[in-house]
């Protein structure tokens, strides 16, 4: 892929399976917090998967669009946007009834500081959407950050492994998953908690940041020396199909690929690729912040792009100075502070 739109069609890319499911799936979609990494991709996804099913559905997209330019684009692109804060209680309650809910709103980078804000994005309105939503089932989106640091040799925490979160975004994170697991329970909302632990695609994510590091040969600490990560295509097309195992109480989901990943290992194919010698600090620890995702696997099957493809991709695109984001990850973050 060589350029965005190439890019943003393979994002895009419905499988058989996402088409069958949304086909079948009775109501309407809002994206709550569209404006993110993921939304925009997501919401084209799930247009595109309804266009190929011949259904006719409506895709809503709520953001407060603080990038210039992506409510207009997504409206020539099918998508209902309504540029809302959620945190208005007076807006939140004028959006329309919609039966199912992606809930993608929520704060991390930028919480050291504005600690009380990630809390209240976090933490606080999640009740307020689950008591307006009460009617509809809801895929939330959470992250890997609810867990401990689990050994490398574990394979990651599964859904079992009891919450351990690191620093305030991990707590507050904690604190969404709780507050909608009360309203699941006190409405019987269906619900998924979407537990992502580092969807990426070209212009942001760990491996580009690994790739970026290797090419101008800088310094890449490998303290944190393992991870997960999926790409976005794969982990949109998971969001939208859990609609379709929504439970109260809240059904829980681990998403990300199936490898525990050595930056060392990564930083070394990024060099082959790359022409270059990669420049390792640091000594692996022996734990890291990993995630198993066996039960998302069973359930929708194993990604359709695997970790070498993405590594060719990337590679490519870091050697040909594709557009990047500058959203860092922090996966290196071993204190809990973003």
């Amino acid at each position: 892929m060589r350029s965005i739109e190439e890019l943003e069609a393979k994002l895009a890319e419905p499988s058989e399976a996402l088409i069958q499911d949304l086909a079948a799936l009775d109501g309407d979609i809002m994206l709550l917090g569209i404006g993110g990494k993921m939304g925009p991709s997501l919401a084209r996804l799930a247009r595109n998967a309804l266009k190929k099913a011949g259904v006719e559905k409506t895709i809503w997209g709520v953001s407060r669009f603080s990038e210039h330019g992506l409510k207009e684009q997504l409206e020539q692109e099918g998508i209902h946007t309504i540029a809302y804060d959620l945190l208005d209680d007076e807006q939140l309650q004028k959006l329309p009834d919609v039966k199912n809910i992606i809930y993608m709103a929520g704060n991390k980078f930028g919480t050291t500081g504005r600690e009380h804000f990630t809390w209240a994005m976090n933490a606080y309105l999640p009740g307020r959407v689950a008591e307006k939503f009460r009617n509809s089932r809801i895929v939330v989106f959470s992250s890997g950050n609810i867990y401990p640091f689990t050994p490398v040799f574990q394979g990651g925490a599964t859904e079992s492994q009891a919450p351990s979160p690191l620093g305030e975004y991990g707590q507050s994170t904690l604190g969404r998953e709780r507050i909608f697991e009360y309203f699941s329970r006190k409405y019987e909302i269906p619900m998924v908690i979407y537990r992502l632990n580092y969807a990426i695609d070209l212009r942001y994510g760990v491996l580009l940041e690994v790739a970026k590091a290797v090419k101008a040969g800088k310094p890449i600490d490998v303290t944190m020396g393992h991870a997960n990560c999926i790409w976005q295509g794969d982990a949109n097309e998971i969001a939208l199909r859990s609609l379709t195992i929504c439970s109260s109480p809240p059904n829980f989901l681990n998403v990300t690929g199936p490898e525990t990943i050595s930056m060392r290992w990564i930083a070394h194919e990024f060099g082959k690729r790359l022409g270059t010698q990669p420049v390792i600090v640091g000594q692996e620890a022996e734990d890291a912040l990993l995630n198993n995702a066996s039960k998302a696997f069973q359930l929708f099957g194993y990604p359709r792009v695997t970790l070498l493809q993405m590594l060719d991709w990337i590679a490519e695109w870091v050697a040909s100075d594709g557009a990047t984001w500058n959203k860092e990850t922090h996966f290196q973050e071993r204190q809990g502070k973003f």
